[in-house]
């Protein structure tokens, strides 16, 4: 069991608190409008904590990717006034994140105000964990909550460094992941029921041996069950396969737990109009493509999945984005949610799905750290959670 400080450990008032936030929001293409404010919304237990407490609430996180270079439309004005919107509250944003004049502004924050520090990824000191940088961040405040889960798996300036320098607290954010999530690998309600979809095999080996050492079943969809076909002998026509991952394939095949599709729906060109019909999977022709999992095995997985007390899904079954190829997603997160059962959403796909379909709140959780929920469960460390560990061991 980790062992670090939570949110209620700090003595918080009065204090300058400085906050590592995901606010890695998407943004229209073209108007750089945010589409959806999950994970500004997911923030504000631990923000609203701290300001009723009359902390210096100082905010920090990134946005898209940058790549160490001022990107005007990925500053965090926009998502700044969002939040202040969400308080209630004006939330003011600075114009850098480190530096003299941040420092000053910092200095004249009242209690219970809140700032919203410039894009951290405009530095490319904070992705490099640079020692300078994360003490830098540090000089701004007396302590430290990590509350971006999406980003723990990355030992990065503002999620690892800076706790070195200050006492250093979870936030409720990442305290309930890790304690769902936890749960759920290390002693979970049984049966316990794997879900699992997306596209390469090879890039989630770890992922599915971790599960298959656990659950009691993984059900397979996505496009990496052409891969499985493959591997089996089986005809795939054009869909889409993971060659680096066939060999992987047959070796997992070898275990009795995997379940694979009996039937998909197939189109003659990846596209959201194609013509689709549905065939068994050992009829798949040729210059056709799998791009959903079929009714039969939409049946067969509710089947399976009806007397399940613990059910862990990363990966849509199906190209969701096309209606006409998201019935597999759809009506797996429709059962799900009404399930008597800890249900587990990880990862960046599925957790856009169910939210597209406004499932999302019918289920016991949804992750907001793609990467990182999948580490999680391929069973590694993640340095973030490290820094706050070790953070616990230096203040405590």
């Amino acid at each position: 069991m980790q062992k670090f400080f939570t949110l209620k450990d700090l003595d918080v008032r009065g204090k300058r608190v400085l906050v590592r936030v995901d606010f890695n929001v998407p943004l229209d293409k073209k108007t750089n409008e945010i589409t959806d404010d999950k994970r500004v919304r997911e923030s504000l237990p631990t923000i609203k904590y701290l300001v009723d407490r009359n902390a210096k609430v100082i905010l920090c996180s990134h946005l898209g990717r940058p790549d160490g270079k001022i990107v005007d439309s990925l500053r965090m004005s926009k998502v700044a006034v969002r939040l202040g919107q969400l308080l209630n509250k004006n939330v003011k944003k600075l114009n850098d994140c480190v530096g003299e004049d941040v420092k000053d502004e910092i200095n004249e924050m009242n209690d219970g105000n809140v700032v919203v520090l410039e894009n951290l990824r405009f530095h490319p000191e904070e992705e490099a964990n640079d020692e300078n940088f994360s003490k830098q961040l540090a000089d701004l405040a007396e302590l430290y909550v990590n509350d971006a889960f999406g980003t723990c798996h990355r030992a990065h300036a503002s999620t690892y460094g800076t706790t070195k320098y200050l006492k250093s607290a979870a936030g409720f954010l990442i305290e309930k992941e890790l304690k769902v999530m936890g749960k759920a690998i290390e002693n979970p309600e049984r049966p316990f029921i794997g879900i699992l979809g997306g596209v390469k095999i090879s890039d989630k080996i770890k992922f599915i041996e971790n599960l298959l050492s656990k659950v009691d079943k993984l059900l397979l969809g996505g496009a990496m069950i052409f891969t499985f076909y493959r591997a089996q002998g089986k005809n795939v026509g054009n869909s889409k396969i993971d060659e680096e991952g066939i060999e992987l394939a047959k070796k997992i095949l070898q275990n009795r737990k995997i379940v694979l599709p009996v039937d998909v729906v197939i189109a003659d060109k990846f596209d959201a109009n194609a013509n689709s019909k549905v065939v068994d999977a050992n009829n798949i022709p040729n210059n056709w493509m799998g791009l959903d999992i079929g009714p039969t095995t939409i049946k067969n997985y509710k089947g399976i999945l009806k007397n399940a007390k613990t059910v862990v899904w990363n990966g849509p079954l199906g190209v969701f984005e096309f209606d006409k190829f998201s019935a597999g997603t759809k009506e797996i997160a429709k059962f799900l949610s009404a399930l008597k059962a800890v249900t587990i959403v990880g990862g960046g796909d599925s957790a856009a799905a169910v939210e597209k379909f406004e499932y999302a709140d019918k289920l016991t959780h949804v992750s907001t750290g793609g990467g990182a929920s999948l580490e999680f469960f391929e069973g590694k460390k993640l340095p973030g959670i490290q820094a706050l560990e070790e953070s616990y061991k230096r203040f405590r």
